[in-house]
């Protein structure tokens, strides 16, 4: 990884904080060292526009502030979907569309974990065994929402794959939103679940999830299952649900910030010198937040175990929110919602224009120096193609 000659790292203090791109520009090229070969070409890519975040590397546009009469640049972003300081707008569209699809019924938050026996097997091929995960959870979501002691019909599910605890460890788990009901066979009437306390049981979905994921895992690597130990199979497949109200955007809020970022966010970097770096991460059964210092090279190896490979989507979307079910999603929305069709196309049409001035919206910078907005593009460098 080749790192631009003014991003480079000096004895200076920053005007707008420690930012993980500066992490990268000083411990990155001793990490590839250290790990060689053990690096993938998508998290080599990931490191290398991380670096360049920003910088002159990628080209950008210089202005001059008409009250104080000072120049200044503004670089343009990586876009890496692992970039913490991208993807701001793209957040919000994406929370602007699944807003849209919400049918008019409440929700749950279920989460499944798995033991940390076989999660080494994950990092060994992450595209098959995260796919084979997600895909696994949400049948068995499905299969016990069908039967008729809990719901007797499909729900909407919408699935986000989660790789990281709050101090960067690896710990893959599954976010789910899921209706509270689906449409009858005859898609002429809603169903809501036998008890509006919890969706489904948790230790059911705990010991369907594992023995299904077992006999996959097993077929996919018999060898790999006959060497791990018998309490694998026993423990450690944690599930949790909890109801949220109607209209409730907290979990969607909670799992549109993990869509475009991973991991760490710009804002919990506190420090960094020549060797170490400080972070914040906040424990989940106290909710108090301690400060972690570790070195540059084991911070870069704990981030990049959660660079997702090329290509996977860790975004998903099962039951009444496949989009083979578009048909059955209008008409779960017209049992829910009794609206005319005329103030339901309004409302998409309203959306559909928030997303446009997202799309449209001209950055104005604001002056480093003054904080005036009142400034004038002087010169630009055309921003280069990613390799």
């Amino acid at each position: 990884m080749r790192l631009p000659p003014e991003g480079r790292r000096h004895k200076v203090k920053y005007q707008y904080g420690i930012e993980l791109g500066d992490i990268v520009r000083e411990f990155g090229p001793e990490y590839i060292k250290l790990q060689g070969d053990k690096i993938l070409p998508s998290q080599l890519k990931a490191l290398d526009d991380i670096a360049k975040c920003r910088t002159k590397a990628l080209g950008g546009k210089r202005y001059q502030c008409s009250d104080c009469k000072k120049d200044f640049w503004v670089y343009h972003c990586c876009r890496n979907r692992s970039c913490p300081a991208c993807h701001g707008r793209d957040t919000r569209m994406w929370l602007n569309k699944r807003e849209a699809q919400l049918l008019g019924c409440d929700y749950y938050h279920i989460v499944l974990t798995v033991p940390k026996e076989i999660r080494s097997l994950f990092l060994a091929d992450q595209k098959r065994l995260y796919s084979m995960f997600m895909k696994t959870a949400a049948q068995c979501v499905i299969a016990l929402a069908k039967d008729n002691r809990f719901v007797g019909a499909i729900p909407a599910i919408l699935m986000v794959l989660h790789t990281w605890t709050t101090d960067m460890k690896y710990h893959p788990h599954i976010h789910m939103l899921v209706s509270s009901g689906g449409v009858s066979e005859k898609c002429d009437s809603w169903i809501s679940p036998r008890n509006t306390k919890w969706l489904i049981p948790v230790r059911a979905l705990s010991k369907l999830f594992r023995r299904r994921f077992r006999k996959r895992l097993k077929r996919y690597s018999p060898k790999v299952v006959s060497l791990l130990p018998e309490k694998t199979w026993d423990d450690g497949y944690n599930a949790f649900c909890k109801r949220f109200g109607k209209g409730d955007q907290a979990v969607l809020n909670y799992l549109g910030r993990y869509v475009f970022r991973i991991a760490i966010t710009n804002t919990r970097i506190l420090e960094m010198d020549e060797t170490h770096v400080t972070f914040r991460s906040k424990n989940r059964k106290t909710k108090k937040w301690r400060n972690i210092r570790i070195r540059g090279e084991e911070f870069l190896r704990r981030f990049v175990m959660h660079i997702l490979p090329k290509g996977f989507h860790k975004v998903r979307y099962y039951g009444l929110w496949h989009h083979s079910k578009k048909d059955i999603q209008k008409q779960a929305r017209l049992l829910l919602e009794p609206v005319p069709e005329v103030e339901r196309i309004n409302d998409l049409l309203m959306k559909y224009l928030q997303d446009r001035e997202l799309q449209n919206d001209i950055f104005q910078p604001e002056c480093p120096h003054c904080g005036c907005k009142n400034v004038f593009l002087v010169a630009q460098i055309k921003r280069t193609r990613s390799p």
